[in-house]
């Protein structure tokens, strides 16, 4: 659906006025990045976002990114993986050369993508993926193994550089258990900013301005965009 630009404005100065709102619960001092997720809707909503202002959008698929890169070159946009990259697509991603790949979800991955990268003779910013809820259905490293997986990779890695954290909110209707996922990664976050660690990237459509009341620096908002 092709909203128009006044539609498209309320949106947008809603979701920032709740960004504002939430991040002067932490400290007037702390600034959150909002990169808009358009996997669902059209061309010429991204181009208004961008007359509007907008200009860090994210796709889930390597693809979808492709095509819309290509779409929108003319625009000076800053583009973020964040969906599970899957191995066959890792050269894709790389000659696609995104602001920030958000979900390096295992040391496995890292490893694959860090000797693709020295191949192609190129380095990628990345957030390692943490699952804090430990739900079965989302990919990332434990909240156990992060702080070691983080220090490996970094150490092994060294085509990639790691910026910090991404994680998804515990799904449930259960404002508690998302809250206890957000503090569990800002808490990993915090061990990990003396090793340059500076983007905490947490919050979607649904639980955004709570991320941001758990220390998220960066919001994933999508639908809360186009609705």
């Amino acid at each position: 659906m092709i909203l128009d630009k006044e539609h498209l404005r309320a949106n947008l100065d809603e979701v920032i006025w709740n960004i504002e709102q939430a991040r002067i619960t932490v400290s007037e001092h702390h600034i959150v990045k909002l990169v808009t997720v358009a996997k669902y809707t059209e061309l010429e909503n991204i181009t208004t976002l961008y007359e509007l202002g907008q200009r860090a959008f994210g796709e889930n698929q390597v693809q979808q990114l492709k095509e819309r890169m290509q779409s929108l070159e003319a625009l000076p946009l800053e583009w973020h993986m964040i969906g599970t990259l899957q191995k066959n697509k890792i050269n894709n991603l790389i000659d696609l050369r995104p602001t920030l790949m958000q979900s390096l979800d295992s040391l496995a991955l890292a490893t694959e993508l860090n000797k693709k990268l020295l191949s192609k003779e190129t380095k990628m910013n990345c957030l390692l993926q943490v699952n804090a809820a430990n739900e079965e259905s989302k990919s990332g490293v434990s909240s156990e193994e992060a702080v070691d997986i983080y220090h490996t990779i970094k150490e092994t890695c060294p085509q990639i550089n790691l910026k910090g954290l991404m994680t998804i909110g515990a799904h449930t209707d259960d404002t508690k258990l998302i809250q206890q996922s957000f503090e569990t990664t800002h808490s990993i976050y915090e061990k990990l900013q003396k090793d340059g660690a500076a983007v905490c990237s947490m919050g979607m459509s649904s639980d955004y301005e709570l991320a941001i009341k758990c220390g998220s620096n960066l919001v994933r908002v999508g639908s809360a965009l186009f609705k």
